[in-house]
Formats: structure tokens, C-alpha cells, sequence
């Protein structure tokens, strides 16, 4: 397991990469990241919010799997090695409203040496109720 100063490091550059693309664009920050367990956030402003006047669902779909790749990324064990998302299903039981939190928890479920497989649940941090169960599967990929 990464220690705790390594965890805060590991965030901090996963933030510095996705800020720039699409991830950071939307607001998704990481919170820690270990092999074991990733956690991150995204707030909800005025960009994020769906013609319902709720919280975009693909925006919990980028903050899910964003997650999940810090993980899988965390577990990489050779130089070379990459991957890729190759499915994804979201069950999305609540949401949020503007000026809300999200907070996404990450966990592997399987990490084998050609794919990962990856849980999410992603939760509305101001009523504390889950409002999404999101899992995908990463392809190791070998250069």
C-alpha cells in the first residue's frame, strides 16, 4: 500500500495531467489515490447542470471513470504498459442540484493482467445518498 505522503502526491499529479482535457474541464478533482482505493470530487456549477435543472449525467460519468483509471494507472506494474475503458455501465439513482458535491469512491473488483475491472459509487455529499453505482473494464494494453 502507497504511503500517505505518496497518496497526496499521486492526486495532486493526476490533477496536473486531466486538468487540462475533458476530466478537468468538467471540475473532476482526486482526492487520494492508492492501488487499493481512489477517491475524488466534482462540484456542481452552472456548466454541469442538464436542461432538468439537475446534475448532467455524463458529468458522474466522467468523474466514475476518471476514478477508475487513476486506479487502474496506480496499478500498472510494467514500463510500457497503458490501458483503455472498454465497457461501462452507470445505474444512476439520484442526483444533484447546483452548488452541490459529488464524491466518487473507487475500488477494484478484479486486477488481472489483461483487464481491471473497476466499482464506483458515487455519492451527493450534501444529503449523503448515493446517487449512482457505476463499473467498467479496463484493457491493459503493452507497447
Amino acid at each position: 500500500m502507497t504511503e500517505p505522503s505518496r497518496q497526496s502526491d499521486t492526486a495532486a499529479e493526476l490533477n496536473e495531467f486531466f486538468g487540462p482535457r475533458v476530466p478537468g474541464l468538467l471540475g473532476v478533482n482526486f482526492d487520494s489515490c492508492t492501488p487499493d482505493n481512489v477517491t475524488g470530487h466534482i462540484a456542481v456549477t452552472d456548466a454541469l447542470i442538464a436542461g432538468t435543472g439537475f446534475l448532467f449525467a455524463p458529468a458522474i460519468v466522467a468523474l466514475a471513470d476518471t476514478l477508475a483509471a487513476g486506479g487502474t494507472g496506480a496499478n500498472l506494474e510494467r514500463d510500457g504498459e497503458s490501458f483503455t475503458t472498454i465497457e461501462l455501465k452507470a445505474n444512476f439513482l439520484g442526483t444533484a442540484s447546483l452548488g452541490q458535491t459529488v464524491i466518487g469512491t473507487a475500488v477494484p473488483v478484479h486486477r488481472g493482467k489483461s483487464t481491471h475491472v473497476w466499482d464506483v459509487t458515487v455519492t451527493n455529499a450534501s444529503t449523503d445518498r448515493v446517487i449512482a453505482l457505476f463499473r467498467c473494464t479496463q484493457m491493459i494494453l503493452r507497447t
